[in-house]
């Protein structure tokens, strides 16, 4: 997954998001400029105090000193209130930003073809789901307040102290923007480091998501310490990559703070040169020392948030490129919803490879009739799973038509098309909920009694009943406190409670015992009566009444027939079958000393 765009564009795209909420960022502005307007008036009037005191003052300055004194405390209430206020808008207006953006990425990731998720690691996509959105939320609830308010500040200031001196303020206007350069060019040289270290943060979540999930095997075979290793040199590169990330945000704030000191030196000597003339008052010097370090504040203030603007711009750009990624093809207006399928299933000329350079099926034809149980057997990578894939538009055609109910697939909504099956896959699927809400996950609207009698049929409500809370016992995520084969009886039951009339199984028994998968082939057998079925198998035994076992070999079909023709032909697939059931030399051997 590559990059989306470059910084100027990511920029952009970002600030048209905030941009919804303009009365927020309305109220932003108003109040920094009001409230900053405040602030940046009460340094004038203090300057005007101080001339009051000095000698050479008006005799009688306590009762206006006093005055005076009142209307700065109020400018300084009202500018700390305003300012508050602005912060409050612009903290709202970013957090809201924030959320659409989650919602438009989780949206988006609905609509992401599985290719998508085949050639990107799971942990990287959450990385950008989670580290990187929270990453634009701090950036945003830091960055808005601070340019909006640091812009005005800057206009404002300068303003006031061309009121008081324009030539002390050339001073200041030719000093103080070298920290901006400073900082420019220091910024540069970050921000690729900072998009190196959110790249390094997604390869490290995508490795550490594989190694939790997957620690039973890594356990099996004694690889902690390797996997530990290898941990660490992506942990490794994490920490290069953020330490020369960490090294460049430091740089900036003592850089602009530098150069900020030496302006404030030359405006003190300038002024008094000034006051030396009679050009300036005492008072103003003070006034015009003040507005240098408002002038400079805005500068300093952003450079010291840099790393949060790097950061969220790494990252936003990262959240663009899965935004930016190709959805599944849009459907037409003109398709049609497949209702009441007779489950009449042809494969014509179909073609299909999920590289270019690496052909997979080609030339593929296959009739179906309604009701006909298709067993699809053969070794790993013939493409058994991928005719399943293709059936169910979870990947288009290359070439040739797919057609249900003598209607091409592509005609129909790719919902109907996928209501009208159920799947029971190897693979097994539970989100965190009851034990009810994961059976009835596609048909929310069943009754508890259809509920229970699916998961019957499937054999599961026997274990279900020992749960503490039966049906509504809660199940953790990804069913982690079930066991491997309780999981899959609820994907059964799942299957079971839909209906529907068309049925795939993948390897749906793989994970339960002889005698439960006994239970199930029979439940199956009712379950599949009148339904056109689809079965994925390696144990060969969990086929031999199909009405038809397809053998694919390389994408094709090298035979097909019965159990009993195909052993008959003494061809590929009785080779498959003997490889299974046929005793070993060994084992022939062990079983003629007696043993035990």
């Amino acid at each position: 997954m590559k990059q989306s765009g470059n910084t100027a564009g990511t920029l952009r795209r970002l600030l048209r998001y905030v941009g919804r909420y303009k009365g927020l960022m309305t109220g932003v502005f108003l109040s920094a400029l009001v409230g900053n307007a405040a602030l940046l008036l009460a340094p004038k009037l203090v300057g005007r105090a101080i001339d009051l005191i000095l000698p050479g003052g008006d005799a009688s300055f306590f009762p206006a000193l006093l005055k005076m004194l009142g209307v700065i405390g109020t400018l300084y209430l009202v500018g700390c209130g305003l300012t508050w206020i602005a912060a409050l808008c612009a903290n709202v207006a970013a957090n809201r930003t924030v959320r659409d953006l989650r919602v438009d990425l989780f949206d988006k990731l609905g609509r992401l073809p599985l290719k998508f998720y085949d050639a990107n690691s799971r942990g990287d996509v959450m990385s950008r789901f989670t580290n990187d959105i929270d990453a634009i939320a701090d950036g945003l609830n830091q960055g808005i307040p601070q340019l909006t308010s640091g812009v005005i500040t800057v206009i404002l200031s300068l303003a006031f102290m061309l009121t008081l001196n324009p030539w002390v303020t050339l001073v200041v206007v030719f000093v103080t923007p070298l920290c901006f350069f400073a900082g420019y060019f220091i910024t540069k040289y970050g921000s690729k480091r900072f998009r190196e270290q959110q790249k390094a943060l997604g390869k490290l979540n995508g490795y550490a998501e594989e190694m939790i999930s997957g620690q039973r095997t890594v356990k099996a075979f004694g690889y902690e310490e390797r996997e530990t290793a290898r941990f660490g040199e992506i942990n490794g590169e994490l920490y290069d990559c953020g330490y020369r990330a960490q090294f460049a945000s430091a740089l900036v704030n003592p850089s602009t703070r530098f150069v900020n000191n030496i302006a404030y030196v030359l405006v003190g000597v300038f002024g008094i040169l000034a006051v030396l003339r009679g050009a300036l008052t005492t008072g103003g010097v003070a006034s015009f020392l003040t507005y240098t370090a408002q002038f400079s504040k805005p500068f300093n203030e952003i450079t010291s948030i840099t790393m949060q603007l790097q950061l969220a711009m790494a990252s936003a750009r990262r959240v663009f490129a899965v935004l930016d990624e190709a959805e599944q093809d849009p459907e037409p207006p003109s398709v049609s919803q497949l209702l009441g399928a007779r489950g009449a299933v042809q494969f014509r000329d179909v073609s299909f490879s999920y590289t270019p350079d690496r052909k997979l099926i080609e030339d593929f034809c296959l009739q179906v009739k309604p009701g006909e149980t298709i067993a699809i057997v053969g070794p790993t990578g013939a493409g058994k799973t991928t005719l399943v894939n293709l059936l169910m538009r979870f990947y288009e055609v290359d070439g040739g038509q797919i057609y249900v109910d003598g209607r091409e697939i592509t005609g129909l909504t790719r919902d109907s098309l996928r209501r009208s099956f159920g799947m029971v896959l190897q693979e097994t699927w539970l989100f965190s909920g009851t034990v009810r809400d994961n059976i009835a996950y596609g048909k929310p609207d069943a009754t508890d009694e259809e509920v229970e009698a699916a998961a019957r049929a499937a054999h599961a409500h026997s274990f279900i009943r020992r749960l503490p809370q039966g049906y509504r016992s809660m199940i953790s995520e990804d069913g982690g406190n079930l066991s491997q084969g309780q999981k899959q009886l609820l994907t059964i039951a799942r299957a079971m409670l839909l209906n529907p009339p068309m049925l795939i199984l993948d390897e749906a028994t793989s994970s339960v015992d002889i005698l439960t998968e006994m239970r199930i082939q029979r439940a199956f057998r009712k379950l599949m009566k009148g339904k056109t079925t689809f079965i994925i198998a390696h144990r060969l035994s969990t086929i031999r009444d199909a009405d038809r076992i397809l053998v694919l070999d390389k994408g094709n079909v090298v035979e097909q027939g019965s159990h009993e023709e195909l052993l008959a032909r003494g061809g590929f697939y009785a080779n498959l079958y003997n490889a299974q059931f046929a005793p070993t030399e060994e084992g022939a051997s062990a079983g003629g000393t007696g043993g035990c």
